[in-house]
């Protein structure tokens, strides 16, 4: 099921090319269309960041992810070795 962030991701390069080429089509230069569409896919990124923001611990599907969270509860399970030591660690 496509979430709300999904079609975000599709809308950012749409609003882009298609403003772009619909202002360029009017008659505007592309050094001017170009800024327009890219103002287009800016509010829209600003919309789901600012306006919309992610939920953390929200469910995948809905307004957010847990982000980066492990099941053990580690902010980043790339931190860790298998072994439980930190990257970097000498041992004796």
């Amino acid at each position: 099921m496509s979430g709300y962030y999904d079609y975000v991701l599709g809308f950012i390069p749409a609003a882009l090319i298609g403003v772009t080429t619909g202002l360029y089509l009017a008659g505007l230069s592309p050094t001017v269309a170009l800024p327009g569409g890219a103002l287009a896919a800016g509010a829209i990124m600003a919309h789901a960041m600012f306006i919309r923001t992610p939920v953390p611990g929200a469910g995948i599907g809905e307004t957010g992810s847990k982000g980066n969270e492990s099941p053990t509860g580690d902010s980043d399970s790339v931190s860790r070795l298998s072994d439980g030591t930190s990257p970097g660690t000498r041992r004796a």
